[in-house]
């Protein structure tokens, strides 16, 4: 007995050993796990998806119901194209065009890229109410047939032209049309050896009277605020096609002669400049707000590039004859996509 309790007093020393380094070791290992855990759950809290900036898609990622009839089918972006060309080119808004493809502003896109021109999940032949589809006619100008009365072309912009002057055009009463001359009787000529007596009673004959030319209508006149903006005319010269919704180029046509001023028709953003559109030659189209958008084709020379800032009054191009068969100048104006009666906006003459 006495011989037991010595073991055992010399194996108590271990066995306390044993405890404490298993105590530790629980300690160590319930420590390790609680590390672990929290190091997996920062791990998944730290993965954070931000929506995209200018979502195109509106509230909740819903797509917007279009503003203009639906073309359906693709578009392969070639050099010299913008988002506003193309949507322009194919009869729709640039927003919806935008909406469809999830690009979200400033618009950029790059050659070789395929467009929709459809809502995605749409049919292609789907269709929203608002103006219909233009037919591939034009009463002034041959166009290719398409479903929305333009062609995609693969062409390449020709050189921009210098930025032109930014100059603003003091505002000016109308100048009113000169009405035509009376006709006076023709009077014989006086010779040397000739004199003229007055006669008590009789009064003297009047001088022959010189018609003047009339002069042209100004563009400085004052503007018309229809919509939020200040809308004036673009060119002088008179006017020598009204606008028809049936047209595949559908707006109106102002004489002049090459070389004319082109003029902004109201404050706003050149968004594209080229001669990528078939039938438009040298075309100019400018962003005056979110629904607007002007054109002016047929340019000799454009002015001002993409992006550039211009007022209305200002000088933007030159005109011409390209894809037209006399000079003139195509004017545009386009609401949320569709094509209006310029008429209905710019100031009387």
């Amino acid at each position: 007995m006495h011989e037991l309790e010595q073991a055992c007093m010399k194996m108590m020393p271990r066995l306390v050993m044993l405890v404490r380094m298993n105590r530790h070791l629980r300690l160590l290992m319930a420590t390790t796990a609680c590390l672990l855990f929290a190091g997996c759950t920062t791990m998944r809290s730290s993965v954070v998806v931000e929506p995209a900036a200018g979502n195109p898609f509106g509230q909740g990622g819903r797509t917007m119901p279009a503003r203009t009839p639906i073309p359906g089918g693709s578009y392969e972006v070639t050099k010299g194209d913008t988002l506003y060309s193309i949507a322009f080119r194919k009869g729709v808004d640039f927003r919806d065009l935008a909406q469809w493809n999830g690009i979200a502003a400033p618009y950029t896109i790059w050659p070789g890229q395929r467009l929709m021109l459809s809502p995605p999940g749409r049919s292609a032949a789907a269709h929203v109410a608002g103006t219909p589809a233009m037919p591939a006619h034009s009463a002034t100008l041959p166009a290719p047939a398409s479903t929305q009365g333009f062609e995609t072309v693969a062409t390449t912009p020709s050189a921009q032209g210098s930025a032109g002057a930014n100059t603003h055009v003091a505002p000016s009463l109308p100048t009113p049309p000169q009405a035509p001359p009376i006709p006076r009787p023709v009077q014989p000529a006086v010779t040397a050896t000739t004199a003229v007596v007055p006669v008590a009673g009789v009064p003297s004959p009047p001088a022959p009277v010189v018609a003047s030319p009339p002069l042209p209508v100004s563009v400085s006149g004052p503007a018309r605020a229809v919509s939020g903006v200040n809308w004036r005319w673009p060119a002088e010269g008179s006017l020598i096609s009204r606008f028809q919704s049936g047209d595949a180029i559908p707006g109106i046509e102002i004489a002049g002669k090459q070389g004319d001023p082109v003029r902004a028709a109201a404050d706003g953003v050149v968004v594209y400049s080229g001669n990528g559109l078939v039938g438009y030659g040298e075309l100019v189209i400018i962003k005056h707000n979110d629904s607007f958008l002007s054109a002016y084709g047929h340019n000799s020379k454009r002015l001002v590039k993409e992006g550039q800032r211009v007022s209305a009054g200002q000088q933007i191009a030159e005109m011409g004859s390209t894809g037209a068969s006399r000079i003139e100048l195509e004017f545009q104006i386009r609401k949320d996509g569709n094509p209006v009666d310029p008429l209905g906006y710019l100031p009387s003459r």
